[in-house]
């Protein structure tokens, strides 16, 4: 294994606390009460109740997936590409349900599409990180 260049454990470190956010994001929706729900404005509720199960799995597939690999990246891990390819499966399939399945913008409207391009390029780049550290010997 080669040394990993002054600018990658910042780097690390800093997706470490991006999907620590996801992570705590994740929890704070799958632990709603119908009484938490039923306080949302009627436009979220009706988008949280639009979800399907499955969209909920791949919510959690890429929160996971995503604070794993930051994790094994951190520990310069060669396994964190295809966890962080998982990651970003989630993402797909969650956008996926977002967009085409609960008609998420006519709901909270265009900046949705704002916040899931920003998660889905810090996903690919993740993807392209840990590639990048495997290849040149960063990870082991």
């Amino acid at each position: 294994m080669t040394a990993a260049p002054r600018w990658f454990k910042p780097v690390v470190i800093a997706a470490l606390l991006w999907n620590l956010l996801g992570f705590f994001a994740y929890l704070s929706d799958v632990r709603l009460t119908p009484d938490d729900i039923a306080k949302m404005p009627a436009a979220q509720q009706a988008l949280y109740n639009a979800r399907p199960v499955w969209a909920v799995a791949a919510y959690a597939f890429a929160v996971w997936g995503g604070l794993l690999g930051s994790i094994a990246l951190l520990l310069k891990k060669r396994w964190a590409t295809p966890v962080f390819a998982v990651s970003l499966a989630g993402v797909i399939v969650q956008d996926t349900a977002l967009f085409l399945f609960t008609n998420a913008t006519t709901k909270v409207g265009a900046p949705v599409y704002l916040l899931q391009a920003l998660v889905i390029i810090v996903c690919v780049l993740l993807v392209w990180l840990s590639r990048k550290a495997a290849a040149a010997g960063w990870t082991g």
